[in-house]
């Protein structure tokens, strides 16, 4: 499946790269809302212009000599950015004028060898305007004049992204029916050791080819007659402790891989528990709709009696418990433990993705749920259903014709999901319901 394409936003601090980032992932998409359960920063959401979905990164302030470690560390996550991103957008601030400090960024983002564009922000009328052409001296072509606040200027810069974004690579064009599975997880979890563990038992290995990812081998494999390809994000390393906040941004190196992904292996580490950044990158996959297995690696290296598994799994569910539909399963890369599970796991959870429930069947579930199950009232009003039916499988995806979609509140939006599960469990996958108001008022049921 192919990636969206990394665009980073980079410049000095408080020249408007935030303000921008929310312009550019607000006018077209909305996935910027938080998720119950999580703890993800909201660094990066997807964009959309003229057909092209990218993903947008915003970074810190960019200080080239740090006085202090935090801004260290700031410099360590935009380097982060920079080597995962497609296209670099420069933001300079228009009433600072052109700086020393801009001159500076300039020099080090030509040596990407990447494409630049180069937005001067806050030239929200024409008298500021006039001061555009001194930016031509950073070398970096035509200035864009912008306003990240008010909106100007905005559809030419994305018409000068989407033009920048790369074409799709070759090698995301080969092996179009073969299930792509991506292996996430922290620096230090065991993943490339699972990953030649997974590959070492009972596998034939038909070939490896690069990847669309900095650092990542695809490794394509047959199993019971089902071609896979294993996505694995090597890239994840760890840095001295100045550096540490740039664990923040490893994230940056699993969304390639989990946006070409159909089933994504998240790996966890049995021994430091669900951190912070697992949560990111669980965060992310849920995002993106894919479908997930939590796997608890090190189990080898904790004490256990006869409750340690269904404890330890209730603290997993209670950590990321906006994906309490993903299954668990806990491993030992060292020893081997459970690693022939994963596979069949695998397939498993990809097909039930691809079930598809026939219009009769949903409203069935539909009907016996607001049976036992009341559908709420507001201001008076109480929500009527109509019918429903599914029109994807990719992520499962349900419409249900209501007289009136504000009226659905969220606990009985998860209510009708729960529901739906009882009756196809989709295991590993996240569903996706949509309410649509209906103009037909006079008759509970209308056949569709």
């Amino acid at each position: 499946m192919p990636r969206k394409p990394l665009v980073a936003l980079v410049g000095r601090p408080n020249v408007g790269k935030s303000t921008l980032f929310n312009r550019l992932v607000g006018a077209r998409l909305a996935i910027v809302e938080d998720m119950p359960g999580t703890t993800r920063d909201r660094l990066y959401a997807d964009a959309e212009w003229q057909g092209r979905v990218f993903t947008v990164v915003d970074t810190g302030g960019l200080v080239l000599t740090p006085s202090d470690e935090i801004t260290a560390q700031v410099r360590a996550q935009v380097q982060v950015a920079l080597d995962e991103a497609d296209v670099i957008v420069f933001l300079a601030d228009i009433m600072d004028g052109l700086t020393h400090a801009d001159m500076d960024i300039a020099d080090i983002l030509r040596r990407t060898q990447k494409p630049v564009i180069l937005a001067i922000n806050k030239a929200d009328n024409p008298k500021r305007e006039q001061g555009i052409h001194e930016f031509y001296a950073l070398g970096l072509g035509e200035p864009l004049p912008i306003s990240a606040l008010q909106g100007k200027g905005i559809g030419e810069l994305l018409e000068a992204i989407t033009h920048a974004l790369p074409t799709l690579p070759a090698e995301e064009e080969v092996r179009p029916h073969a299930l792509h599975i991506a292996l996430v997880g922290r620096t230090n979890v065991g993943k490339s050791s699972l990953l030649n563990r997974i590959l070492g038992e009972e596998r034939v290995i038909v070939s490896e080819q690069p990847g669309t990812t900095r650092d990542a081998i695809d490794t394509v494999v047959r199993f019971h007659g089902q071609e896979i390809v294993m996505i694995d994000t090597a890239g994840i390393r760890r840095r001295g402790r100045i550096e540490g906040g740039v664990e923040r941004y490893s994230v940056l190196r699993a969304l390639k891989a989990i946006g070409r992904a159909d089933v994504v292996l998240l790996l966890l580490d049995a021994v430091e528990g669900v951190t912070a950044q697992d949560a990111h990158i669980a965060g992310y996959i849920y995002e993106q709709a894919k479908s997930t297995i939590v796997l608890v690696n090190k189990w080898d290296l904790v004490e256990k009696d006869s409750s340690t598994q269904s404890q330890y799994e209730a603290y997993i569910r209670r950590e990321l418990k906006f994906m309490p539909f993903v299954p668990v399963l806990f491993v030992s890369a060292l020893t081997g433990q459970r690693v022939s599970q994963i596979l069949p796991l695998a397939l498993r959870v990809n097909e039930q993705r691809q079930q598809r429930l026939s219009t009769e069947q949903i409203n069935a579930i539909l009907r016996e749920a607001t049976a036992r199950h009341s559908p709420p009232s507001k201001y008076g009003k109480k929500l009527r259903f109509y019918y429903g039916t599914q029109v994807e499988i990719n992520p499962p995806t349900f419409v249900f014709f209501v007289n009136d979609e504000r009226l659905v509140h969220f606990s009985y939006e998860r209510y009708l999901e729960n529901q739906i599960r009882q009756y196809y469990k989709y295991e590993g996958s996240p569903l996706r319901l949509i309410f649509r108001g209906h103009k037909e008022k006079d008759e509970d049921w209308v056949k569709p």
